[in-house]
């Protein structure tokens, strides 16, 4: 039971966070609490004890019985049974005209005695931990980095776009287009791309997927010749590695993208540069707040957004009955996290 001092503690907490701007279902969330718990304890007007999310609930009058209970453990022991879940068992009782119960309560009990597991000769599921994380407060700190295809001129032919990204900045610091992928081309852009940004001398971090172009000997010797710590994604999970499949997106749906094919190497190559520096210097990324990747790489982006943000106070000044709330939000973005991890929840006496 939560006594009436920590109710208050909490309900201080929650309205404290919501006033700093944080949404009251988080802030909940972070405390273990439902939002309709919460209301309910401040609509009572007084914060008395409530024994409800702790109370003992008495046994349903339909619940089954233990006999019941060990007859459908029985049916899952029968050999015929054995390498079969209740999806399948349950139908198989139907037609021999047995009931015993539902399939959810079939999963239910097997849970309840630890005996739900994989069954059959095929690969139990993976159970993977957690991708790597990396955060980045400046340019050149993590780069994110994958390979492409690009339709050829004939069907089944492709060129491959190799594409390396900042995390901080979303500037793409280096490219290339080939006709095979290698992890020697992989080293030789990885060499050009910090020789461009002169980050020869700083702990930089590249993240890339595990295909064999990433993780080939060749690579890797040059990454460690250059100081730079490789990040791989789980094996067979392409979303540990999401910026680089963004920007390959955005490539790919551009309005004139050859989706029919390039007609050549060269072809390939000159699309490309023109994608490359459009979205440097001319596109307004969402992510960091509509500025260019060109602009926020070389810190331009406070006074942009600083001007922006003036010019909205200004209108609002102006004419303030067409403002229902605050202007819009133009403070720079800071950190950004690559595979960002979910934070333990705190409990009541961690969060006070």
């Amino acid at each position: 039971m939560i006594s009436t001092r920590d109710r208050r503690q909490a309900i201080e907490l929650i309205e404290e966070a919501v006033a700093a701007g944080a949404r009251k279902a988080w802030a909940c969330k972070v405390l273990g609490l439902s939002v309709r718990t919460v209301q309910r304890w401040v609509e009572a007007g007084e914060v008395s004890s409530d024994a409800r999310p702790t109370a003992v609930r008495p046994k349903p009058a339909h619940a089954l019985s233990q006999t019941e209970r060990d007859a459908v453990l029985a049916a899952c022991h029968a050999p015929e049974h054995a390498d079969l879940p209740p999806s399948q068992i349950v139908p198989r009782l139907a037609d021999r005209g047995v009931y015993l119960a539902s399939e959810a309560t079939f999963y239910r009990i097997l849970r309840a005695a630890d005996e739900q597991h994989h069954r059959g000769r095929a690969r139990p599921p993976r159970h993977l931990g957690a991708p790597p994380s990396h955060t980045a407060s400046a340019p050149c700190q993590v780069w994110s980095w994958d390979i492409t295809y690009l339709p050829g001129p004939v069907r089944g032919m492709f060129f491959y776009l190799y594409l390396i990204l900042d995390l901080y900045s979303r500037k793409i610091v280096g490219w290339e287009v080939h006709e095979r992928e290698s992890a020697e081309h992989a080293a030789v852009l990885v060499r050009r791309a910090v020789l461009a940004e002169a980050c020869l001398d700083r702990p930089l971090v590249l993240h890339a997927d595990n295909g064999s172009a990433q993780k080939g000997s060749t690579l890797l010797v040059t990454l460690q010749a250059l100081g730079i710590a490789p990040s791989y994604s789980r094996p067979r999970v392409s979303d540990d590695n999401p910026f680089s499949e963004a920007i390959f997106r955005t490539c790919k749906y551009r309005p004139h993208y050859p989706a029919g094919g390039f007609a050549s190497l060269q072809a390939a190559r000159q699309w490309v540069l023109g994608f490359v520096a459009w979205y440097n210097t001319e596109h307004r990324h969402s992510a960091i707040r509509f500025v260019t990747p060109e602009q926020r790489h070389h810190g331009h982006d406070h006074p942009i957004l600083a001007r922006r943000a003036a010019l909205y106070h200004q209108a609002k000044a102006r004419c303030p009955q067409r403002w229902s709330g605050n202007t819009r939000n133009w403070t720079p973005i800071g950190t950004v996290t690559l595979n960002a991890r979910e934070q333990s929840q705190p409990t009541l006496a961690e969060a006070a």
